[in-house]
């Protein structure tokens, strides 16, 4: 059969057509629409933290669960200027741009241009037998190699990056999460620090004083040098406790102002039985609701959507492509002569490229897509994993260290009380002054541990506030 196909007026192509019809038809008809499949990983969730009830879970944002106010003008400067924020910000942007050049393949590309020429033709190679100038200008508005996307290659790769985009910007709420709990942890140990210094330093001051007496006694024969020697040695072990301390401290110094991002003049910190944060223990939700709420799961499901997506491209990527490529333009001799009728020149180029022979690249690249979905899911598997224990260990420290500190609290007045008692037996010339001494230094250790073990209680429920998600409001988007 032969067609005959209209061209410039005046004159008629006839040629065999059927087989490029064929081929487009056959492709019509073989386009497939490859739907993205869910994410969706084999893990058995608990029905509900086998230490906490099932209450609804509380959204709170940082604000709320971190009432102090000297605390909260710190992490409302680290938000604005941390350095490690400013970068997860500029990573989703260079995602979302990098979602923005993957989208426009979908469209066609369309050019305008403008072309001027100028070559002399030798005398052989001239039809009149004599050498000449030619001019030649030309105006025109091309479409170049446009990627008919049948088989969903281009949209599936601009599903990757869209999801790609997702898993970025969600990944910037994890770090702010984690900035947040970073600050609050820092400026507990300091409070904790701020404690333990000036505990350690009225046992300095005390022990100052009975070296001082000790050496007065055993200087005049009152007193023996052992009992001077001890005095020393007590004295010098809570001094190293106190330059140890200074200088912890002055690493977390450091430490807060990097958070922070920049120079700060830091007010004395709460002291830490003055601080207070929104206890949301008994309200901590289902476990399914990490499902929502924690930022590296939502990231990781992310991930995993992208892999499919890969796979999709991979496997359209055996089916043959079509592009178009067209060109309408102007062209003369002459500048004026641009526009006139005759002038105009167009060309319509289809291609068609059917894969055949690649030694195994494509399905190299498909295997290569299926792994990395394979690891996609481990990972997204091994996250949530990951977040179930976070918040069951929170809670369990959280419970045991509050029982320890009330052990140590009850342990504090035991110990103060042998203080009183001791220094109570030296007045009345029952025992020697080292026995107040030694429940001095039992009394000094004892206050340390306390302050520490109610600096982890503390601890403890900021890390239970990340575990469960953070400001989970920040990470509920659409």
């Amino acid at each position: 059969m032969k067609n005959k196909i209209k061209n410039v007026p005046g004159h008629s192509v006839t040629g065999p057509v059927t087989p490029i019809l064929a081929m487009v038809v056959l492709s019509l008809t073989g386009c497939q629409v490859l739907q993205m499949p869910e994410a969706s990983a084999d893990i058995q969730l608990p029905a509900q933290f086998s230490d906490a009830g099932s209450q609804p879970v509380r959204v709170l944002s940082w604000q709320d669960y971190f009432q102090d106010s000297i605390l909260q003008q710190l992490l409302q400067q680290s938000l604005a200027h941390n350095q490690d924020l400013q970068l997860a910000a500029l990573r989703a942007a260079e995602a979302q741009a990098m979602y923005g050049i993957q989208r426009a393949e979908r469209y066609p590309q369309i050019g305008l241009g403008a072309d001027f020429s100028r070559s002399r033709v030798p005398v052989d190679l001239s039809p009149t037998g004599r050498s000449y100038i030619a001019s030649q200008f030309q105006v025109g508005l091309g479409l170049q190699s446009w990627e008919l996307d049948l088989w969903g290659r281009i949209r599936s790769l601009k599903q990757a990056a869209l999801n790609q985009f997702f898993a970025s910007q969600v990944n910037q709420y994890a770090v702010r999460n984690s900035l947040i709990a970073q600050v609050a942890a820092t400026y507990f140990s300091l409070s904790t620090l701020d404690q333990r210094i000036a505990l350690a330093q009225r046992a300095v001051g005390n022990y100052q004083n009975s070296v001082h007496i000790f050496k007065r006694r055993y200087e005049v024969g009152a007193g023996s040098k052992v009992e001077y020697t001890q005095a020393q040695t007590l004295l010098s072990n809570a001094q190293s406790l106190l330059a140890q301390l200074q200088q912890v401290r002055a690493t977390q110094q450091h430490l807060l102002t990097q958070l922070v991002g920049q120079p700060i003049t830091l007010p004395a910190p709460t002291p830490l039985d003055q601080i207070h944060l929104a206890h949301q223990r008994q309200a901590i939700g289902l476990p399914s609701d990490l499902l929502l709420n924690r930022p590296d799961i939502v990231a990781a499901e992310y991930r995993l959507q992208a892999q499919h997506a890969h796979i999709q491209a991979a496997r359209a990527a055996f089916f043959p492509r079509i592009a178009l490529s067209t060109n309408i333009a102007t062209a003369s001799t002459e500048l004026n002569g641009l526009f006139h009728a005759d002038s105009q020149l167009w060309s319509f180029a289809p291609s068609i490229s059917i894969p055949i022979f690649t030694a195994g690249r494509l399905k190299a690249n498909l295997n290569l897509t299926e792994i990395r979905q394979d690891i996609a899911i481990q990972d997204y598997e091994k996250t949530i994993q990951n977040a179930f224990r976070e918040v069951r260990d929170a809670l369990q420290n959280e419970y045991w260290l509050s029982q320890q500190l009330q052990i140590q609290r009850q342990g504090l007045k035991a110990f103060r009380e042998r203080v009183r008692l001791a220094q109570l037996s030296y007045d009345n010339g029952a025992v020697a002054y080292l026995e107040v001494l030694d429940a001095q230094r039992s009394l000094l250790n004892a206050e340390q541990q306390a302050v520490e073990v109610q600096n982890a209680v503390l601890q403890s429920q900021v890390a239970l506030y990340l575990a469960l998600g953070g400001d989970v409001s920040l990470v509920r988007v659409s």
